[in-house]
C-alpha cells in the first residue's frame, strides 16, 4: 500500500459511515482529548523530508487542530517552532510541544490572548527570543459561532470577539512580525471556505475570511520587493476542536458529508499545503496566492 493509500484510509477511518461524526459538544475553547474520534494530526503519518530546515517559525492557535498539524509537519522537515494558544489550551499545547521535541527540533510556547494588542507584541517578542529570530509566521488562530440565530440576535461581544481574533490580531501580530522578517520569508495566513461559499450561521466568521484573503494580496504586493511571501491556505470542513466546541450536535453528525469526498478532512491533510509554501525552495516564486484544501470544494 502506498504512502497516499494510507493517509487517505486513515482519515476516512475517522468519520462516521454518513461522513459526519458522533454527536458531541464542548465549551469554548475545546480540547482535543475530549473529541470522538480524536484528530489525526499526522503524530503517525508524516514523514519529514528536510524542507524547512533551520527555519524559525511562529505558529498562532498552535496547540490544536490545524496548527498543531502544521507544528508537526514543519518541526520533521527541520523547523523550530514557536506555538501561541489561549492559557487555558495549555495541556493542547504541552502535547504538540511534545511532538515537536520528539523530532529534535525546539518548541517555544507562547500563551496569550490575542485580542488584545499588546499581547500580540509580546507573543511575537518571545518567539523571536525564543528561536532566535523569525522566518516564517503562520497566522492560523480563529473563532467561529455557528449557530443559526441571524445577525440581529448576534451580540456585541460574540461580533467583537470574531472580529478581533480572526482579523484584528492578524494585522497586529504581522504589524509586529515583519520588522524580524527578512528575505526569503513567509507568511501563511489561514482563509476558509467559508470566503467563497459562505453559511448565514457564520456570517461574521465568513466576513472575516474573505477580508484575510484580501489582506494576503494586498501584503504580498506590499512587502515583495523585501523578498518576503504571502499566502493563504483555505480549509474546507476541518475536524478540529472548534467544531464540536462551536457547531450544534446536529451538524456534527453530517459535518463534511456535503463536500466533494464525501467527508470532513483532518488537520494532517493540511500539512503539506503550509510545508509547500513555507519552503523557500519549492515556493519561491508562489505569493499572493489561496491554496484550497476543501474536499472538492472550489475557491474561487
Amino acid at each position: 500500500m502506498s504512502e497516499s493509500d494510507i493517509g487517505h484510509r486513515a482519515a476516512e477511518m475517522t468519520t462516521g459511515p454518513e461522513g459526519g461524526f458522533p454527536a458531541q459538544q464542548q465549551a469554548l475553547p475545546g480540547s482535543t482529548t475530549a473529541m470522538e474520534p480524536v484528530p489525526d494530526h499526522g503524530e503517525q503519518s508524516w514523514v519529514g523530508r528536510g524542507r524547512l530546515e533551520g527555519l524559525r517559525t511562529l505558529i498562532t492557535g498552535g496547540d490544536s487542530g490545524i496548527g498543531r498539524a502544521v507544528a508537526i509537519a514543519f518541526a520533521r522537515e527541520g523547523a523550530d517552532v514557536a506555538i501561541n494558544y489561549l492559557p487555558e489550551e495549555q495541556e493542547d499545547a504541552e502535547d504538540t510541544a511534545g511532538w515537536v521535541r520528539k523530532a529534535g527540533r525546539t518548541a517555544v510556547l507562547c500563551p496569550a490572548d490575542l485580542t488584545e494588542r499588546r499581547s500580540c507584541d509580546e507573543v511575537v517578542a518571545a518567539a523571536v527570543e525564543g528561536l532566535g529570530g523569525l522566518d516564517v509566521l503562520v497566522n492560523n488562530a480563529g473563532v467561529q459561532f455557528a449557530r443559526d440565530d441571524g445577525l440581529e440576535a448576534m451580540s456585541d461581544e460574540r461580533i467583537d470577539r470574531v472580529l478581533r481574533t480572526n482579523l484584528h490580531a492578524l494585522f497586529w501580530l504581522t504589524r509586529a512580525a515583519l520588522p524580524h522578517l527578512g528575505r526569503g520569508a513567509s507568511i501563511i495566513n489561514v482563509s476558509s471556505i467559508q470566503a467563497y461559499e459562505p453559511s448565514t450561521s457564520l456570517l461574521d466568521y465568513a466576513s472575516t475570511k474573505a477580508a484575510i484573503n484580501n489582506f494576503t494580496v494586498n501584503l504580498a504586493a506590499e512587502v515583495g520587493a523585501r523578498g518576503i511571501r504571502v499566502n493563504a491556505v483555505a480549509p474546507g470542513p476541518i475536524w478540529t476542536p472548534l467544531q464540536p466546541a462551536t457547531q450544534e450536535e446536529a451538524k456534527i453528525e453530517a459535518f463534511g458529508a456535503d463536500t466533494p469526498l464525501g467527508r470532513a478532512g483532518q488537520p494532517g491533510e493540511l500539512a503539506g499545503a503550509f510545508v509547500f509554501l513555507a519552503s523557500p525552495r519549492e515556493a519561491s516564486y508562489v505569493s499572493g496566492t489561496v491554496l484550497g484544501v476543501t474536499g472538492g470544494k472550489p475557491v474561487f
